[in-house]
């Protein structure tokens, strides 16, 4: 027993999961010293009201009469010879009174209360905490690979090996983190763009129970060595990919009969992104599993297939409907052009279903193939560049809100990441480029430029927006801040890091150096990585913490002092 716990990567294990069983202890002991702050003032509060019962109409007088003077207030003009201010030349544009000294810009609060039915706010939420369950629970395991390669000797165990772990980690975050997020959204903005309630919630639960089974169980099996032959991002097995398809199904049979039901006479383009990426999703899962065409080249196309599909016609386009929705609700002004918006759909389609193959440049897929892919790489210039005008367009005018919002800089850097991740893609694609970067570690780097850059801050700007609006709570506007910078500075880390990096290590390889010697150039840039991930790491917890603070209200007792406050209470009395 104690050579097993001399292990490195058991000693690493414990402490990655004594951090956030000490971060919930402290919520615990907090959450304590409230229950006993509350259970005390409801004391003071009882012994305050019996005093009060017994108060003699002359000490109410008194009250009163001390209200009154502190109620009294200066003027500030009572030395003024002539009270009166007049400006008949009209020299005076505007004049405010500053009671206070800004020294702090304070963040604004989110203004408003959305009204719908207690059943979708409950089937809503519900959808975002498991899926931040699965972002801290996936991106836990992210954080220990990243040790990893720091310390890669510290694994002798089979199940914390990183053939095994990697998948765990991606898939989580792909079918448990983003993709449950992205759905419990919908159940928002579907029926709110129709003008109309949701068609069945038992439908709604049944998916989230299908797709939380399908990560659970896939996990489990992933962990036992049970995969589905190693294809990225589809190392699931086809029964457990099965249950994730049938909950997308349900929810897209049910936005359906929601998007029949509506009010509204046009199908907003929120709609048309969000249903068109459940279909595209239920088309990939078909298309990888099947086993018809998967022999030789034709597995290796079906794995570009479905790996590039996925991350675009899943996740980005889903995303975007949700954006074409909540960017302009966030600045409560309309979208810039809709006609763009529906130029963004017609040429993602077109384009982006036929670049899967850019990941296979100069293997034996036919050379042709390769080259369509590419030119639809070009071509997915169209799209990014209308979809990302038309964001910036849209929140022309208020950018001086950035300084007062804590949402807002999570929508502007979701976009920046849009614009320069989705380019980073297109230039990938061409064959130098893929010469110098290909099965290096540019593509982990890219691939979180994009799945974290631009999906998973699109997601906390989201959050950040709806959350607040469905239960009348704001999250602390320092812990937001502190998730904010703490996951851009870390993803920043991360990124550049391990850009710079695999660029030096493919110029090794084009120089054929040994191998060996690019593995140990890499070790400075991989502890960067580690650096930066953790911050990620980190500010999901921070994330977490601010949705509990946004779900779950502090009762405060408020303890009568002024006598303004205790007349009150002998006023409701007599009431």
């Amino acid at each position: 027993m104690n050579k097993l716990f001399d292990e490195p990567s058991l000693q690493i294990t414990a402490i990655l999961l004594l951090i956030p069983i000490i971060f919930g202890l402290i919520l615990i002991l907090i959450r304590i010293n409230q229950m006993v702050s509350t259970t005390l003032k409801k004391k003071e509060l009882k012994r305050i009201y019996e005093k009060i019962k017994n108060l003699s109409p002359e000490n109410i007088l008194l009250l009163e009469k001390r209200k009154k003077e502190l109620e009294f207030q200066l003027s500030g003009n009572e030395l003024s010879y002539n009270k009166e201010v007049n400006d008949p030349r009209g020299l005076i544009d505007n004049a405010n009174e500053i009671h206070t000294i800004p020294f702090i810009q304070r963040k604004r609060e989110t203004a408003g209360n959305i009204k719908i039915p207690d059943s979708e706010r409950k089937l809503i939420l519900q959808f975002l905490a498991c899926s931040i369950f699965w972002l801290i629970f996936g991106t836990s395991v992210g954080e220990y690979l990243g040790i990893k390669f720091v310390a890669p000797d510290a694994d002798h165990i089979s199940w914390l090996s990183f053939g095994r772990l990697r998948p765990v980690h991606t898939n989580v975050v792909f079918w448990g983190w983003a993709s449950i997020a992205m759905v419990g959204f919908s159940y928002y903005v579907v029926p709110r763009v129709g003008n109309t309630k949701v068609f069945n919630l038992k439908f709604g639960y049944i998916s989230l129970i299908l797709m939380n089974s399908a990560v659970i169980l896939g996990t489990i099996c992933l962990m036992a060595g049970i995969n589905n032959s190693g294809g990225e991002y589809r190392e699931y097995i086809w029964p457990i990919m099965f249950l994730f398809a049938t909950g997308v199904i349900l929810t897209i049979y049910n936005h359906f009969k929601t998007i029949i039901s509506r009010t509204t006479e046009e199908i907003y383009v929120s709609n048309w992104y969000i249903v068109s990426s459940m279909m595209y999703v239920v088309v990939i899962i078909i298309a990888a599993y099947l086993p018809f065409w998967q022999d030789g080249l034709g597995e290796t196309i079906t794995q570009g297939y479905f790996m590039h599909q996925g991350v675009g016609m899943w996740f980005m386009f889903f995303n975007l409907g949700l954006m074409y929705y909540f960017l302009p609700q966030e600045l409560n002004s309309p979208v810039y052009s809709y006609s763009l918006g529906i130029l963004a759909f017609w040429t993602q389609i077109l384009f982006y279903t036929l670049i899967g193959t850019h990941h296979f440049i100069f293997s034996a897929i036919p050379w042709w193939m390769q080259t369509i892919a590419i030119v639809a790489s070009v071509g997915m210039v169209i799209p990014v560049t209308a979809g990302s005008v038309n964001f910036v367009m849209t929140i022309r005018g208020s950018w001086h809100r950035l300084k007062l919002s804590y949402v807002l800089p999570f929508y502007v850097v979701a976009i920046i990441f849009y614009f320069t991740g989705s380019m980073q893609g297109t230039v990938e694609a061409f064959r130098m480029t893929n010469l110098l970067w290909h099965f290096t570690d540019f593509t982990v780097a890219h691939s979180h430029l994009t799945m974290y850059g631009i999906i998973t801050f699109m997601l906390w700007a989201f959050t950040y927006t709806l959350v607040p609006k469905l239960t009348s709570l704001e999250p602390p506007s320092i812990t937001v801040g502190l998730h904010f910078w703490m996951a851009l500075i870390g993803v920043l880390v991360y990124t550049v890091s391990l850009m710079i990096g695999s660029t030096e290590k493919g110029m090794m390889w084009m120089e054929k150096k040994p191998f060996i010697t690019s593995v140990v150039n890499m070790m400075p840039y991989w502890l960067w990585r580690a650096i930066g991930g953790t911050m990620m790491w980190i500010s999901h917890i921070i994330f977490a913490y601010n949705f509990y603070r946004m779900v779950k209200p502090n009762k405060e007792i408020n303890i009568p002092q002024s006598p303004a406050e205790i007349l009150e209470i002998v006023n409701s009395k007599k009431a």
